[in-house]
């Protein structure tokens, strides 16, 4: 890849899970109008956080990455926003106190709206129409008209991130995400489950702190991390004619960032070497993450860090694995070992989600708690073996009440599914399951604080 880059080189490219629009004008003209919108985010923040991970790179930080599957034009809402961002903090609190390490916090969501599909169509009682694709694509509903691919879509789209951006950032600076309002973060639909009163056991100790700090004289108000966080958000840059119209020369640097997002990732089925989004990513300054599969090997591992981030830049690249609890210990050791080996620094982060999806007796695609959880212990035991730091997890989840994933802390059963099955795609850890991971997690960083010495990524330029 030696020829020059530019934000539509990738159209000389092969191309996959790229819907086909049937009005190619139309398309254009919306691209066209986009490129004209102010951006979403800005340069600045996401070199702010490519510093965050190359933390975590160092084993200094810890990634908690996590949203919805994907993100829907109908459940758009003020409450939905807060209750996730309430959920993110519950986590981050958690995962802070028990690892004694700042966490990174990046949220799928405000522009997570693209789902790459195994299959371009489904077949619904004898009847087959195109896959559903994101609500920045085509509709859930199940008829010709929802699922034809409509370029008006991705304005929505780009509204409703901006309007989530706007949410956020207040939430995160407006003083909802002050420590010492940590009790009120709790989702009343939590409060009395065994996670709750862990939570508020956790709190009390926090509230405890911060008194004691005022106690000897210490003005907290004059500490802006206790009052404020950051809160960054990523999704899979799967549309790249939409990535595209946000790509914008940055005015300080001069260089080209994707504004439509802080991180993108590029997904599993869409890291071909000599492809489209391999080479629109390799273009672009922002923090930006690579999906590991079963089916990647080292080399190929190797070819495509050497492509993505060729100046071994910390926190440039996170290597989001995703193997299913039966394979992670099988596979995940090459591809640690082959990235040590060859000096790449990079952030690696567990997908325990992706890889333990199941289809329900009941007929629901689901997936069950215990295997999630299976899969994130073999990512740290495989990191405590080579050596290496198990520096996040990459989770779909949600703060609505739903019943989705089997098990947990409630022990949702096959039966309980139907009760509140909610998702547009894959299921989500509610919001309870999600505080209940970030506790088994903080074990998990406990053992590894006891365990003497972090081990760091053996890398150059460290």
């Amino acid at each position: 890849m030696s020829e020059r880059w530019t934000p539509d080189s990738w159209r000389s490219k092969p191309v996959v899970q790229m819907p086909a629009y049937p009005d190619a004008r139309a398309l254009a003209d919306v691209e066209a109008q986009l490129a004209t919108f102010p951006p979403l985010v800005f340069a600045g923040e996401a070199r702010n956080l490519k510093k965050a991970l190359a933390r975590v790179a160092k084993g200094e930080a810890f990634l908690l990455q996590g949203g919805d599957c994907a993100e829907s034009f109908a459940e758009h809402g003020a409450n939905n926003i807060r209750d996730f961002f309430r959920v993110l903090l519950q986590m981050a609190v958690v995962l802070t106190y028990a690892g004694a390490l700042p966490v990174v916090k990046v949220g799928r969501i405000a522009g997570q709206f693209a789902k790459p599909r195994s299959s371009p169509v489904e077949k619904v009682d004898g009847v087959e129409l195109p896959s559903y694709r994101g609500d920045i694509i085509n509709d859930i509903a199940f008829t010709p008209e929802a699922r034809l691919p409509d370029p008006r879509r991705q304005v929505m789209a780009y509204r409703q991130s901006a309007a989530t951006l706007n949410l956020l950032r207040a939430f995160a600076t407006g003083g909802y995400a002050n420590l010492a309002s940590v009790h009120e973060w709790m989702l009343g639909f939590v409060t009395g489950s065994q996670q709750s009163r862990r939570y508020q056991e956790l709190a009390d100790r926090i509230s405890d702190a911060l008194n004691f700090m005022r106690a000897c004289g210490l003005d907290l108000e004059s500490h802006p991390e206790l009052r404020a966080t950051e809160v960054y958000t990523s999704h899979e840059a799967l549309l790249l004619g939409y990535e595209q119209a946000f790509t914008r020369v940055d005015s300080t640097t001069g260089d080209w960032y994707a504004t439509s997002g802080h991180m993108l990732w590029i997904g599993d089925r869409t890291r071909q070497l000599d492809h489209a989004h391999v080479e629109y990513f390799r273009g672009i300054r922002n923090p930006i993450g690579l999906k590991c599969g079963p089916s990647l090997k080292p080399d190929e591992l190797v070819k495509l860090i050497d492509i993505l981030n060729p100046d071994n830049e910390p926190g440039r690249l996170t290597l989001i694995t995703r193997f299913g609890s039966d394979k992670v210990a099988d596979g995940l050791p090459a591809l640690v070992r082959a990235v040590k080996r060859e000096g790449r620094v990079v952030v690696w982060s567990c997908d325990p989600m992706h890889g333990n999806t199941i289809t329900s007796t009941s007929g629901y695609k689901t997936r069950p708690f215990d295997r999630i959880l299976s899969e994130v212990k073999s990512f740290f035991d495989v990191h405590a073996a080579e050596g290496t730091y198990a520096g996040g997890v990459h989770l779909e989840m949600t703060g609505q009440d739903v019943t989705e994933c089997l098990g947990g802390a409630r022990a949702i059963t096959d039966e309980h599914l139907n009760d509140r099955y909610h998702t547009v795609c894959d299921p989500r850890l509610n919001a309870e399951q999600s505080i209940d991971m970030a506790f088994l997690i903080a074990e998990l960083l406990k053992q590894e604080r006891a365990g003497k010495a972090r081990p760091l990524p053996a890398a150059s330029g460290m």
